[in-house]
């Protein structure tokens, strides 16, 4: 049985033959017109990317900010200055949208914004740094330092491998922002260490540097989210907080305290940092535009922020909060906690070996200035 081509009783071959011859037929006018609509097609395409290709070279970038930093702050007046000139000297190819005084929520929120693509870069405290690299809390590690000298050499000295740590986590670095040093604030006086331990105290829930601290001081801290705090002041549920000045104002809660211990415990580092993704979206020139330009706006940040805090001492005192100075013994005393505290972080949150490497480093800057060296040159020669 031939399944392809059944005769009729003339001899001649049924329609469906005739089918067949006419398929035939139909695909050759089919393919003929496939050729001219390809050319045609491919025409149209060529065209279409041509028309893209400028508008690929000119694509903007929105980078969406983040910032616990209330508007009008010191803080917020660089950052608005800073965004509206990578503007200008990218002819808007990179544009700003900036979300200050905390309306994008806490700092754990801000993160993890910035990892599913909602936000692009924030100016980070010490807590929202340790959400995405936790060792680098080692900069928050209770009386690490003495004078703002010793930070500085501290950045300058680390600044390729802390860029490093930041990169490896998915972050580029933009630059530092330090909150400052920060005081205890409380409704009675601390005359002795002991005298904590009596307080209600606050910590920033789910900041080990903090619990570790105040533990260390005899203190058992009550953790709150930093949006709880006012509401718990007024209610009594805590009566001492922590912070640095130039925050304590603006955040009101100056006003529900009398004391304040006359010696920081720590100082508060800061980053701006922006997604390594965003980053790596730009074109080379841009990116290095940014970054020339983060360099220029936010190197003073650092002396704008211990100005900041200077006056608003000033501005604490004039309010009628006493400050209180420990003795010699005392304050001795507080940093041998201090000591302890870092001894119960290292090797969890943050490499003893990276601990020791700082301490080293400061120990030598010391030694180097009583020395008689030239400020800001390290003992090993660096």
């Amino acid at each position: 049985m031939n399944c392809f081509k059944e005769q009729a009783q003339d001899g001649r071959p049924k329609a469906e033959g005739r089918k067949i011859e006419v398929r035939g037929q139909r695909s050759g006018v089919s393919a003929k017109n496939f050729l001219v609509n390809s050319r045609f097609s491919r025409f149209r395409i060529l065209a279409f990317l041509a028309l893209l290709l400028p508008l690929s070279a000119d694509a903007e970038t929105t980078i969406k900010f983040a910032t616990l930093a209330p508007e009008g702050t010191s803080w917020t007046k660089i950052l608005r200055q800073y965004a509206k000139e990578v503007e200008k000297k990218t002819a808007g190819r990179i544009k700003f949208k900036i979300y200050a005084g905390g309306i994008s929520g806490d700092e754990k929120d801000v993160v993890r914004k910035i990892r599913i693509g909602q936000l692009n870069a924030a100016g980070f405290t010490g807590f929202g740094i340790g959400e995405i690299a936790p060792e680098m809390r080692v900069l928050d590690a209770p009386f690490l330092f003495k004078n703002p000298d010793e930070i500085d050499h501290i950045y300058k000295e680390f600044d390729s491998e802390f860029r490093k740590i930041f990169d490896d986590k998915g972050f580029t670095l933009l630059g530092w922002s330090e909150v400052g040093g920060v005081y205890v604030f409380s409704n009675s006086p601390i005359v002795k260490t002991e005298d904590a331990a009596k307080f209600k105290m606050w910590i920033w829930e789910g900041d080990p540097i903090a619990q570790a601290t105040f533990e260390a001081m005899g203190v058992k801290p009550i953790p709150l989210s930093i949006t709880d705090v006012m509401t718990s002041l007024q209610t009594g549920m805590i009566d001492a907080v922590y912070g640095a000045p130039a925050a304590i104002i603006p955040l009101q809660w100056y006003n529900k305290m009398k004391y304040a211990l006359d010696l920081p415990i720590t100082n508060a580092s800061g980053a701006i940092l922006l997604s390594k993704k965003t980053a790596d979206s730009l074109t080379a020139a841009d990116r290095k535009l940014l970054m020339e330009l983060s360099e220029k706006h936010f190197k003073n940040l650092n002396e704008t922020s211990r100005k900041d805090n200077a006056r608003s001492l000033q501005t604490l005192k004039s309010k009628n909060i006493s400050f209180t100075r420990l003795s010699e013994e005392e304050s001795k005393k507080l940093a041998l906690a201090g000591k302890t505290a870092r001894e119960k972080l290292s090797g969890r949150i943050f490499s003893k070996e990276l601990l020791d490497k700082i301490e080293k480093e400061i120990e030598s800057f010391r030694k180097a200035k009583q020395a008689g060296a030239p400020r800001g040159k390290p003992a090993n020669g660096k």
